[in-house]
């Protein structure tokens, strides 16, 4: 029985990682995101919170512009995060946290993208055609 409970307890913690959870002892808490989280775990934040969707085009659109990564900076604008705001601070809107939490990120650039081009669908299609939104 204790083989099956190790495996069982390593197999959880696997899935609730894919999933940008971490698990504490047999509990399972929200994962705590930083600077250094992987792409992947920053992706699994984002289909929690983008409608499934629009989630493709969301994707798109923070893959062009930051290759997922919750501190990118563009050297000559200033642009700043997952989805390149300008002035970055503009995500404080979205929470305190906004340099460091993806999800904070997410939320303030889902919400932009609905109130500027009306869904993250429509606003991939105007990346598209001009390479920026």
């Amino acid at each position: 029985m204790r083989i099956f409970s190790t495996r069982l307890r390593t197999s959880v913690a696997l899935l609730a990682s894919a999933a940008g959870i971490a698990t504490l002892g047999s509990v399972v808490a929200p994962a705590v995101a930083s600077a250094a989280t992987p792409a992947s775990s920053v992706q699994a934040i984002a289909a929690q919170i983008v409608p499934a969707n629009q989630l493709a085009s969301f994707s798109q659109i923070v893959s062009h512009e930051s290759s997922w990564n919750v501190t990118a900076t563009n050297s000559s604008s200033g642009a700043y995060g997952l989805v390149q705001a300008l002035p970055g601070s503009k995500m404080a809107s979205a929470g305190a946290d906004w340099k460091t939490n993806p999800a904070t990120q997410i939320k303030w650039g889902l919400d932009y993208m609905n109130t500027r081009y009306g869904s993250p669908n429509a606003a991939w299609a105007f990346w598209q055609v001009h390479h920026w939104y």
